[in-house]
């Protein structure tokens, strides 16, 4: 049988579509589905650099295929033997989609009812219709409320589930073919109690103080930016595991006013009293006390962007400030960088840029922290 006999016998819908019989377009039929397919080969008609452009089911089907395609042009003699190829190979992709969509068997919604029913429905947040994905909740000993998401596979429990917390480390769940819903809520309440120090000590920074940054922290959130005064802040970076240890500090703002605090915080470090909590260390080392959000309004420790009048820009604050006391105009880094790039009097050292204030004219001063494309 010829090459040409042999692509209709193999692939009937699929047709040149000029002289040269370079290009082929129509269908490729697996398992009585047709997929749209077009071939582009070379003028020397060599598969190895042929092109292959698939209607978007094609494309989904064949995801993950694309290194086995690229070897199968390698190998086959002619396109017909590719086409043969190709459909083996769709045959298989469609057989494993269809394993992994499999709906479970009937035990399985039979087990998981009884699992809900003995952990308690009230522990149940949420449970989609193909009771597939299940949200347990929980309360640590401070009463804060807590969801585990679990996603089940059709194997369950043979199989383990996948999990997502909003923890600030990861969750390990233990998990054998014996393990249940109450397994992983007792683990789930168990991870919850090793956190709880953690997370006082963070509520105890967000009722006291007022946080810049992030804006609606999450419980993973192990970062807090607070105002100190206007236009100075200090980043605190808390370890979840040891809580009560002393944080990563960053003091920003004016050098007039961050460098006296930064010589307080080096000078009064060895202060640090592990059993009292990380707010109440700070204060006392930096001996200041921090607004509280009931006296004051927060817009005194969120002024706009002197450049770009917008508090926020992405999820950026205004975090340079001019140094020069009678001015203390906040700005975005990349605002202000790209400000002092226009000015022709801007000059450059390593990764700093100098230039003049935009309000005052003072010298100002950034870091280039620009993202490389």
């Amino acid at each position: 049988m010829s090459t040409s006999s042999a692509l209709i016998s193999q692939s009937p819908l699929l047709l040149p579509q000029n002289k040269e019989k370079t290009i082929y377009d129509g269908f490729i039929t697996v398992q009585e589905k047709d997929f749209r397919l077009r071939i582009i080969l070379p003028s020397d008609h060599q598969l190895k650099h042929a092109r292959l452009q698939c209607s978007w089911q094609l494309k989904q089907l064949l995801h993950g295929y694309h290194h086995i395609i690229k070897q199968r042009l390698q190998h086959c003699c002619d396109l017909a033997s590719f086409m043969l190829e190709l459909k083996t190979l769709l045959e298989v992709a469609l057989k494993n989609r269809h394993e992994m969509h499999a709906a479970p068997p009937p035990q399985y919604y039979t087990q998981l009812i009884k699992e809900i029913e003995s952990l308690g429905w009230d522990k149940l947040a949420y449970i989609d219709t193909e009771f597939s994905t299940i949200k347990l909740k929980a309360e640590d000993t401070s009463g804060r409320e807590h969801l585990i998401t679990v996603k089940l596979k059709s194997k369950y429990p043979a199989e383990s589930p996948d999990f997502t917390v909003d923890f600030p480390v990861p969750l390990v769940i233990s998990w054998t073919q014996q393990s249940s819903l109450i397994n992983i809520h007792n683990q789930f309440l168990a991870a919850l109690e090793s956190l709880k120090e953690f997370w006082d000590v963070m509520d105890e920074i967000d009722k006291m103080t007022w946080v810049l940054e992030p804006e609606k922290p999450t419980r993973s959130a192990t970062m807090r930016r607070i105002a100190i005064g206007n236009n100075v802040s200090i980043n605190l970076e808390v370890d979840a595991r040891h809580p009560k240890m002393l944080p990563e500090c960053c003091l920003l703002g004016a050098d007039h006013v961050v460098t006296p605090l930064r010589n307080k915080l080096n000078t009064n470090m060895h202060l640090w009293n592990p059993e009292c909590s990380v707010l109440q260390n700070i204060k006392e080392i930096l001996e200041i006390e921090f607004p509280i959000p009931a006296n004051h309004e927060k817009t005194n420790f969120s002024m706009e962007c002197g450049i770009c009048y917008s508090y926020r820009l992405d999820s950026a604050i205004p975090d340079q400030v001019c140094n020069d006391p009678r001015c203390g105009q906040p700005f975005h880094q990349a605002c202000l960088y790209e400000w002092l790039r226009g000015l022709p009097s801007c000059r450059q050292s390593f990764n700093i840029i100098f230039g003049e204030c935009p309000y005052c004219s003072k010298p100002i001063t950034v870091k280039m922290t620009v993202k490389k494309s």
